[in-house]
């Protein structure tokens, strides 16, 4: 068996330092995502409950103006169902030639 010359052993270790340097990254770059995947979790988390805080406590306001004999129900139940309000489409007319 022939003995690998000089440079073989040369590229061979700058092979394997190579792997092993990519190897580091692709782990630190795979934590890097797993935590921003944490914390975008985390955030959805925490917005949806203020979300949901404020929708339970627009009902409350609902039911308390519903209550109250407020004439302003409808516009209280569109608000707090979180559903946009209408626009109107208008059209802008062209002045006369």
């Amino acid at each position: 068996m022939a003995t690998p010359s000089p440079e073989a052993l040369e590229r061979a270790e700058r092979n394997f330092k190579k792997k092993e340097i990519e190897a580091r990254e692709a782990a630190k770059a795979m934590a890097e995502y797993l935590a921003r995947q944490r914390a975008e979790q985390e955030k959805t988390a925490r917005l949806r409950l203020l979300r949901e805080a404020k929708e339970a406590a627009d009902a409350a306001a609902q039911a308390a103006a519903q209550a109250a004999g407020d004439g302003n129900g409808k516009r209280a139940s569109a608000v707090s169902a979180g559903k946009p309000a209408a626009k109107k489409l208008t059209r802008k007319r062209l002045p006369a030639k």
